[in-house]
């Protein structure tokens, strides 16, 4: 791989990606940089997780100049929360050179939007509902704009927003430099690229496997009663440094993260119900380590991209299997080691089957951890965290009361004292959490050759032009889903402000529920 001096970038930029940690490029850095750098229309296929954000965002810091008072890029994010991921990361490699950027979503105070955009950023980051809604009022003008960047283009169109890209695309001036990221490529992208596109270069980076050769999944079979004490002996023995667990419904993330909190686990939810002030702020403290669990639907963590995720605990297994393959795709990522655990109840072995099936991986089984595995658990992680600061001679303060310590007391009675304190007693609080209905695969399933492998471990037709995801089910149907959660307990929360909105009238919303209204396929509202 090619390290970023080998680019030719200008020193600031080089200064930024330094202390951002980055020394040598990833596959999709090193194809797309010099490409960008050209100027060249690309399409690049490439997964979420494989560094396309540095991509295109370290050509396009190099080329713009922080003496521009206009906006001279603008970025097009599905979601909130990749507007919000992207634009911190263009923060971070534009920092020394003083580039601004600022970031344009439905479901924040539009007024303090257009007050941040009288100061003038040279890159919008938006959603394309709430950058419809500034171009309509006249507070983003994009007659200057020189560079414009599609990221997961297959999730907008996938989303209903492809008038609204088309419409913000015939506004910017046809003599652009134009890029364009999608996991995978129907055909609707392929137009997309046709119309708005000048002679573009292709670029591909996509996994040969479904599922990531560096996440090592496991399934634990268990009675639905059994799962909440399954999953504190999961966490005590495993000890993760950052763990997402996934619940099927709000109700089940809202009851889970009150029950950890309870037992004494640093524990948070995110779903759709959410503000989102109260979405930045959970995932905030995930980020910087204030918690290290997160109790999240689907819904809620489509997008989500953070370094540093060691668990994906699947705590009620997932409705299809492109949500099993975006979920413990959550960790295992920049090369490192990840842990995918799914907890299934006897009734939901046919669909575990199911999964495996069409994602072509077999998941083995492992026990329920013991009581015994558990506390060992926990004491192995107190000690590597008493020989992490031994190592890193950050004792000095406590030397001194030690060899007091020392003088009256035995030293392994007092270390184990002090690994006691340090391991802390989780509350044995009582916990009852509302049963979930099982999952279970229907008789029929469809036909995995007719379903249509997608690249990078998505299935089914993408194309908005209607038929079920997986196969027969018709209009709101899974498509082979059996038994279903009630219609109160599914993740359907999110904005309904139609100012604070990325939702095109009729189609999902950027949290990517309800449905498209062209279309005859739609996703069950908590998905």
């Amino acid at each position: 791989m090619k390290t970023f001096n080998e680019f030719g970038l200008e020193p600031k930029v080089l200064r930024a990606i330094t202390e951002m940690g980055f020394e040598e490029s990833t596959p999709i850095q090193e194809k797309t940089i010099p490409l960008a750098m050209e100027g060249k229309d690309l399409i690049g296929q490439a997964q979420t997780g494989t560094g396309k954000t540095a991509a295109f965002g370290v050509p396009l810091i190099h080329k713009i100049q922080p003496t521009e008072e206009k906006i001279v890029a603008l970025i097009m994010c599905p979601t909130r929360e990749l507007a919000i991921q992207v634009a911190e990361e263009i923060s971070k490699l534009g920092r020394f050179k003083g580039i601004r950027s600022l970031p344009i979503y439905g479901g924040q105070d539009i007024v303090k939007q257009i007050r941040a955009l009288k100061k003038k950023p040279q890159i919008i980051i938006g959603t394309p509902g709430r950058l419809l809604d500034h171009i309509n009022r006249k507070t983003i003008k994009l007659d200057d704009v020189q560079t414009v960047i599609l990221d997961e283009a297959d999730e907008m169109l996938d989303m209903g927003f492809m008038e609204d890209i088309q419409s913000i695309l015939k506004l910017v001036p046809e003599d652009r430099h134009t890029m364009l990221f999608s996991a995978t490529m129907p055909a609707n992208i392929q137009r997309l690229a046709q119309q708005f596109l000048r002679n573009p270069e292709h670029v591909s980076v996509i996994p040969k496997q479904v599922s990531a050769p560096l996440i090592q999944q496991a399934y634990i079979e268990m009675h639905e009663k059994q799962k909440f004490e399954g999953l504190c002996r999961l966490l005590d023995m495993e000890a993760p440094e950052l763990a997402i667990i996934f619940g099927r419904t709000k109700r089940r993330v809202d009851e889970l993260s009150e029950a950890l909190q309870k037992r004494g686990y640093p524990a948070e939810g995110l779903h759709g119900d959410l503000s989102q002030n109260q979405r930045d702020n959970v995932m905030r403290k995930f980020r910087d380590g204030s918690i290290d669990v997160l109790v999240a639907t689907d819904v809620a963590a489509r997008g989500l991209d953070v370094s540093g995720v060691t668990h994906v605990v699947n705590f009620d297994l997932p409705q299809d299997p492109e949500s099993y393959v975006h979920r413990i795709g959550r960790t295992g990522r920049a090369g490192k080691e990840g842990t995918a655990w799914t907890f299934v109840t006897p009734r939901e072995i046919d669909h575990l089957h199911f999964i495996e099936k069409i994602t072509r991986h077999k998941i083995p089984k492992k026990p329920l951890p013991s009581l015994a595995e558990a506390i060992e658990g926990k004491q192995k992680a107190t000690a590597e965290r008493i020989i992490d600061i031994l190592q890193n001679d950050e004792n000095h303060e406590f030397k001194g009361v030690a060899i007091q310590l020392l003088e009256q007391y035995d030293s392994v009675n007092l270390l184990a004292a002090a690994m006691k304190l340090l391991t802390g007693d989780k509350k044995e609080v009582a916990v009852e959490l509302t049963p979930e209905d099982p999952l279970r695969a229907k008789k029929r399933r469809p036909d995995v050759r007719s379903a249509g492998r997608r690249p990078g471990g998505s299935y089914g037709s993408r194309d908005g032009r209607g038929g079920s995801r997986y196969g027969s089910g018709g209009s709101g149907g899974s498509g082979y889903g059996g038994s279903r959660p009630r219609r109160d307990s599914r993740d359907g929360g999110g904005s309904r402000d139609n100012r604070g909105s990325d939702r095109p009238s009729g189609s999902k919303d950027s949290w990517g529920y309800s449905r498209d209204r062209n279309s005859t396929r739609s996703r069950d509202t908590y998905e």
